[in-house]
């Protein structure tokens, strides 16, 4: 399998248990830690397609970030949250993993094996 990468937080368990699971299967994915290195909103687009969800399917309502900048007004203009989700990286869902099979979201972790086998 070729361009595995994934949007990782090296602070958060899933994220780490998702990585090892790739890893675990022989392969080194590209690694992103989207909070050095936020994802823009181009990027957040195509993950959106390859997920098949809106940015609100894959937005954390329950951090502080979200609520602090008044995001959870902003849910349904999907061009505005894929700016302030660029701005805020916080409240992105984490792990995202993403392949030549499509995206997934690493809640739980072992939801990557649908793009690895």
């Amino acid at each position: 399998m070729n361009d595995v990468r994934i949007y990782h937080n090296p602070r958060c368990s899933k994220s780490k248990k998702t990585l090892q699971i790739i890893r675990d299967r022989g392969i080194e994915p590209e690694v992103i830690e989207y909070l050095k290195k936020p994802p823009t909103e181009d990027e957040l687009q195509k993950i959106s397609k390859l997920l098949g969800l809106e940015p609100k399917g894959f937005v954390r309502k329950n951090e502080a970030e979200f609520k602090e900048n008044g995001l959870s007004d902003k849910l349904n203009d999907n061009k505005e949250m894929f700016r302030l989700m660029s701005e805020f990286p916080k409240v992105i869902e984490r792990p995202i993993v993403v392949s030549d099979k499509g995206a997934v979201i690493g809640r739980p972790p072992e939801n990557v094996l649908k793009l690895l086998s």
